[in-house]
């Protein structure tokens, strides 16, 4: 792992990391190595990392929902080698429930359980046509309503 001269692990050499430890017939998210190595939201490390790097088992990293991110041959070849790793496919994706490993974060795990709802993200308003829900409850007393109302 290459080290800066202040003697800690680099950006890229810590996430580089994480990918060299992906166990043969498991895969990885971009986004989820990167995370293990203290980098949440920021999946784009993860594949600078395969770039600069030699020898890692780059075929273990795919994109969210076990895409093949790759294109034309390469992408062959990448599903060519899980496959004969034994990782299943299912309409042309990874079989995220059987082969996902979820590598140990800085703090001991990768944290999922800040998500909450169907699209992962919290505090936003659910949108209900062209008004958010938390509108129409705050709204729902409004004067412009009343006025059609008493009309």
């Amino acid at each position: 792992m290459p080290r800066p001269r202040s003697g800690r692990p680099s950006v890229l050499g810590r996430v580089s990391a994480v990918i060299a430890r992906v166990p043969r017939g498991k895969v990885v998210t971009y986004g989820d190595a990167a995370a293990a190595a203290g980098f949440p939201h920021a999946a784009r490390l993860a594949v600078r990392a395969l770039h600069a790097s030699d020898g890692l088992p780059w075929h273990r990293v795919v994109a969210a929902g076990g895409r093949i991110a790759l294109s034309g041959e390469d992408g062959r070849e990448q599903r060519l080698r899980l496959e004969m790793e034994g990782v299943e496919f299912r309409s042309g994706r990874v079989r995220m429930d059987r082969h996902r490993w979820a590598p140990p974060g800085p703090g001991g795990s990768v944290d999922r359980s800040r998500r909450s709802g169907p699209s992962g993200r919290r505090g936003r308003a659910t949108v209900v046509g062209r008004r958010s829900a938390r509108n129409i409850a705050t709204n729902r007393g409004s004067s412009r309503r009343r006025s059609k109302d008493t009309s």
